[in-house]
């Protein structure tokens, strides 16, 4: 599926065509890639991804899997309608935008996933193990991790679930960026990307 604001078949759709709120993360393009990478989406995957902030996996997920369907949780009112407003500018039909709180939500979500996004929430390693639950054999998840106890806490959570063929990638990301009539590099934030699958 393409759409007219990003009429390629690949992802990696430049950060300034997603509208923003103050103080809500984007997902930088080049992390994305990688987190898409890792998700491995099939055309007609189903994607749970949680606290998915301005929207911008649920959007290039969408469009990688058009007869697919995406599931977007996110807890603020605000964020979530943010979220539906750049589905619409890349004209998705095929994402849900619940607003709620996970892991209290899960049960309310239409769609069994086979591919789970977590990016973020209040106590990630309930998030993991409620999701779990819900994830079929042969299923993929993938967590990211900005802080030290995080990575920790998505470590040892997988360790406890059993997650099978785990992957871990820190990126580590520069942008060439124009000051004045000047040019440099500015690194983006570093993010640990977790990934494994649901097996027998």
């Amino acid at each position: 599926m393409t759409s007219p604001l990003w009429p390629y078949v690949t992802p990696g759709i430049p950060d300034s065509l997603f509208e923003r709120l103050p103080g809500i993360p984007l997902t930088k393009r080049e992390n994305r890639l990688l987190m898409l990478c890792q998700l491995r989406l099939e055309s007609d995957s189903v994607l749970w991804d949680i606290g998915a902030g301005t929207g911008t996996i649920p959007v290039e997920a969408g469009l990688i899997c058009p007869q697919g369907k995406i599931i977007a949780v996110e807890r603020d009112e605000e964020v979530a309608s943010l979220i539906r407003r750049n589905c619409d500018r890349f004209g998705l039909g095929n994402v849900e935008v619940i607003e709620g709180s996970a892991p209290e939500c899960l049960p309310q979500l239409s769609s069994a996933p086979n591919r789970i996004c977590i990016e973020g929430g209040r106590s990630i390693k309930s998030i993991i193990t409620e999701v779990w639950a819900y994830l079929p054999t042969q299923g993929r998840i993938v967590a990211i991790a900005n802080l030290l106890e995080s990575l920790y806490a998505v470590s040892e959570c997988f360790a406890e679930l059993g997650v099978r063929n785990v992957e871990v990638v820190q990126s580590a990301a520069n942008r060439l960026e124009t000051r004045g009539n000047q040019q440099s590099f500015t690194a983006l934030d570093p993010m640990f990307i977790l990934s494994g699958e649901k097996l027998d």
